[in-house]
């Protein structure tokens, strides 16, 4: 079998990209490793609830362009992102905002949360700050930092926000105003129905072989089932390290596990998204998954999401994106460079942390580059 393009991948990023080869009359396959496509944003439909298997997922945006671009593959509704924070046994909203600073303080103007914030920083007296702790206390001083930034964070990223570079936080949000819209983007929402339904339609027409190792295809010529394969180019969005054996060394990433499980009440935790914020506490946050979509559901399914190191055999979710790894990133960049048949692209074949419209824009980007 012959094609223009092999895409590997078929999250996000690798389905755009094909829907528009296709689109363009492109012979193409697209190969994915796991048993099923769409990557990270796959949900999956459990007792009448859409799972967001891989964590949540909320499609947010500040450009019209993309959000017409995702409404050709699903009907959005309205869901607008206010997690909450929960810090031993008190409740916060987020992004920090009045209501936030009202419910730590017991005050009620935005002045008065200014002028708190601007005391404990004062008294910190720190005037370059030398790593994370001391860059998230120069900006919000210390109470909104030991309740709602430095255990989240520490289980983020599996380190002490003492050992992690200032320049991982460069702004708190702060807001003053009564305001718990998260994104604060023009359009937001999520697709009902769930975010599958939108790759399929994407890769509508198009040949699509999961359960599929690339490596192996590479190495052999065949897919499993024995199917010789050639093609033209590869548009490659798994990890770039990888696909180099990682000659350089290995980049680093964060990973997430996630605890499923369904409960026999009709609602947990009454928000789709709740943090915790206390270092003991092993999780970072639950996901009450009917919210996203406002079931009336008899049962409910919740996810605890679990931040851990990444090692071989674990699926890579975040790049690690420090001084080091940047600069190996680097290396492999310049061999990318001079590859003629093969693209890099998404999060992994990048190495950069994208968000959902990003991820979108960047294929677009791509397929402009390459097919136009």
């Amino acid at each position: 079998m012959k094609y223009d393009y092999l895409v590997v991948g078929a999250g996000l990023f690798g389905a755009v990209f094909a829907y528009e080869a296709n689109r363009r009359g492109k012979k193409v396959l697209v190969i994915d490793k796991r048993n099923h496509i769409a990557g990270n944003v796959y949900t999956e439909k459990r007792s009448d609830i859409n799972v967001h298997v891989y964590g949540a997922h909320i499609f947010h945006t500040n450009e019209k362009t993309t959000w017409e671009y995702v409404n050709q593959f699903a009907e959005f509704n309205n869901y607008i992102n206010s997690p909450i924070a929960r810090y031993k046994d008190e409740l916060y909203n987020l992004p920090f905002n009045m209501n936030t600073f009202s419910k730590m303080w017991n005050i009620k103007t935005p002045q008065e949360a200014k002028d708190k914030i601007a005391s404990q920083i004062a008294e910190l007296n720190i005037t370059e700050p030398k790593n994370l702790e001391e860059q998230a206390l120069s900006l919000a001083g210390r109470d909104v930092y030991e309740k709602l930034v430095k255990g989240y964070t520490e289980k983020q990223w599996g380190r002490s926000c003492t050992e992690l570079p200032a320049f991982i936080i460069k702004r708190l949000p702060l807001r003053f105003t009564y305001d718990n819209n998260y994104f604060n983007a023009r359009y937001q929402g999520i697709p009902m129905g769930g975010y599958t339904q939108i790759v399929e339609k994407m890769l509508e027409g198009i040949e699509v072989r999961t359960n599929e190792d690339f490596f192996d295809l590479k190495k052999n010529g065949k897919l499993s089932d024995g199917t010789e394969v050639e093609y033209d180019k590869i548009l490659f969005t798994g990890q770039i390290d990888e696909y180099y054996d990682s000659c350089f060394g290995p980049l680093e990433y964060r990973s997430v596990r996630f605890e499923t499980e369904e409960l026999q009440e009709e609602n947990y935790q009454g928000n789709a998204v709740v943090n915790y914020t206390e270092r003991d506490v092993p999780y970072t946050r639950i996901i009450e998954h009917k919210h996203f979509e406002f079931g009336t559901q008899p049962t409910t399914i919740i996810s605890r999401e679990y931040s851990s190191e990444w090692k071989p055999g674990v699926e890579p979710y975040y790049p690690v994106n420090n001084e080091k790894n940047n600069a190996l990133y680097e290396k492999y960049a310049s061999l990318a460079a001079k590859e003629e048949n093969v693209i890099f692209g998404g999060r992994l074949g990048q190495y950069k942390y994208y968000d959902m419209d990003k991820v979108i824009e960047a294929a677009l980007d791509c397929v402009k580059e390459e097919l136009q």
